[in-house]
């Protein structure tokens, strides 16, 4: 297969490592497969116009895309719908979406399983139109987001304390919403403290990943938990991927979902792949079956085949 690479220095961990000396490791481990691979290495502030040049590319079969989150999310959005497949360097924080790929979490280890992996097609989602591939949010995760940009941290260890700094005065001044949610023919008034909306149900026992990445349905995570008791057990169940011992949030699914906004909605933010957007004041979420293709480890391509 005929690779390309797009490598965002500024994201993840690849800021932390030798990129000249990793670029090397990539050319030899596909090479030796009987890949070929073009790199490029680039700032953040660039990524997109990389991503959109390399995709555009006819004799392109993969693109390697490296980085955090929003350099993920930016990939699948300009590879959906076509038939370039995905390839997940794991750099950043969670790697959740590679975590649910089975992709290895080690960058050096992914690589090795690229060489011999395999094409799948997996399902991604739009949020006004707008591609993600693990979720959509408003609510104490958008408040969590926004407390932790103006923290200082510059190590993937130093973001795990801001964000658990962030959780906790969220947690003592959780956001409270008045929405609509339109779940098929149901439509539902509440007033929450969050809402997340997945690519995919989240599977039970582990972080927040869809087990399944083609399952075809969108996760609709609804919390109205309140007292600081009730916030706490919360995260404490998220954490261990124990969404359904939890009373105070509740779990739908739907291909579709149309989320409308009653409170002032100039004031608060949504989160998309782990990147703060504008909350529109009426947001439809569809899930789009089969739409992303990705590179696996053959190893999961076979368990997903039988």
């Amino acid at each position: 297969m005929k690779f390309a690479a797009v490598l965002n220095r500024d994201g993840g961990t690849l800021r932390t490592i030798d990129l000249a000396a990793f670029s090397d490791r990539i050319h030899q481990t596909l090479e030796a497969a009987g890949h070929s691979i073009s790199i490029e290495t680039v700032a953040g502030k660039e990524i997109v116009e990389a991503l959109d040049r390399v995709a555009s590319r006819s004799s392109v079969d993969v693109v390697l895309a490296g980085g955090g989150d929003g350099t993920i999310s930016a990939a699948a959005a300009r590879l959906m719908g076509k038939k370039k497949a995905l390839a997940i360097l794991p750099a950043g924080t969670m790697n959740l979406f590679a975590r649910g790929l089975g992709i290895p979490q080690s960058i050096d280890a992914a690589l090795n399983a690229f060489a011999d992996g395999e094409i799948i097609a997996v399902d991604i989602a739009t949020a006004n139109g707008r591609p993600f591939v693990h979720q959509f949010s408003i609510g104490m995760h958008a408040k969590m987001v926004q407390l932790r940009e103006k923290m200082e941290f510059g190590s993937r260890v130093g973001k795990i304390r801001a964000s658990a700094k962030a959780a906790w005065e969220t947690i003592n001044n959780p956001p409270k919403m008045d929405v609509t949610l339109c779940i098929g023919e149901v439509e539902m008034a509440t007033r929450i403290t969050g809402i997340g909306v997945t690519n995919n149900l989240f599977g039970e026992g582990h972080l927040p990943y869809a087990d399944n990445p083609a399952g075809g349905v969108l996760g609709i995570y609804v919390t109205v938990a309140r007292q600081r008791a009730e916030l706490v057990k919360f995260f404490f169940n998220m954490a261990r991927g124990k969404w359904r011992d939890n009373e105070h949030v509740e779990i739908h699914q739907a291909a579709r979902v149309v989320l409308k906004i009653h409170s002032g909605s100039s004031k608060f933010r949504a989160v998309l792949d782990g990147e703060l957007i504008k909350l529109d004041r009426e947001t439809t979420i569809e899930i789009h079956p089969g739409a992303l293709n990705v590179l696996v480890p053959a190893s999961v391509a076979k368990a997903k085949a039988a």
